[in-house]
């Protein structure tokens, strides 16, 4: 599982601009590849991500958009961040967060991270999970908000550097519980973020919720 600057902070009341949360659709695979190389030193290709969005039926995937930069001749918002997941029985498993390089530091890994809980609440999963890097420590501090918690390691997971991954879970998601914690966050979330839908607004459904066996988490 990946995760690159998810933790930074935004202060309360300051504006970020047009921010909206939706599924990614396959026409949105070049722009997460492109955020993917520049923020993980063993990225996914394009190709993976059209495997995922087009014929891997586990897979949910949050895109995070922006309006077009001041001066550029976009006519469409941008992708700015995205983060996935696979349904696996009545687990959500995250598998990626990224955010690009020039919109990091403003809370938006955060934001992409209430979206995968909101995605999990939206398909009626029990826990949610996740591998973590040992070292990403700001990761590691920003899952521990979103109520995970450690449970073991995989030695020498990551191919790049053989470094341990941190696995982590939720209580369950439908505690009362971890439902006061989830509202709590989204009210803080909506302070720092004013005037962004915190619910991700759902695509066409892929029917199935098989893990997929040809890619390994990150």
């Amino acid at each position: 599982m990946s995760v690159q600057d998810p933790a930074s902070a935004t202060p309360p009341g300051s504006r970020v601009g047009s921010l909206r949360l939706r599924m990614m659709r396959l026409e949105d695979a070049p722009a997460a590849a492109a955020i993917e190389r520049a923020s993980f030193s063993e990225g996914w290709p394009l190709t993976a991500f059209e495997r995922e969005l087009s014929l891997n039926p586990a897979a949910r995937y949050v895109a995070l958009e922006g309006a077009a930069p001041p001066g550029s001749h976009a006519l469409e918002r941008e992708v700015v961040g995205f983060a996935g997941l696979w349904l696996m029985l009545d687990e959500a498993h995250v598998v990626s967060v990224a955010v690009a390089e020039q919109h990091r530091g403003r809370g938006l890994g955060r934001l992409l991270v209430h979206g995968l809980v909101d995605v999990a609440y939206q398909h009626k999963m029990s826990v949610a999970t996740l591998e973590c890097r040992e070292s990403n420590v700001a990761a590691r501090s920003l899952y521990r908000e979103y109520g995970f918690y450690e449970v073991g390691v995989r030695k020498r997971y990551y191919a790049d550097t053989h470094e341990d991954a941190i696995i982590m879970t939720t209580e369950e998601l439908d505690s009362p519980a971890y439902r006061e914690r989830y509202a709590r966050l989204a009210a803080s979330l909506a302070a720092r973020l004013p005037g962004v839908s915190l619910h991700v607004r759902q695509g066409a459904r892929i029917k199935g919720n098989r893990s997929p066996g040809w890619l390994q988490g990150r």
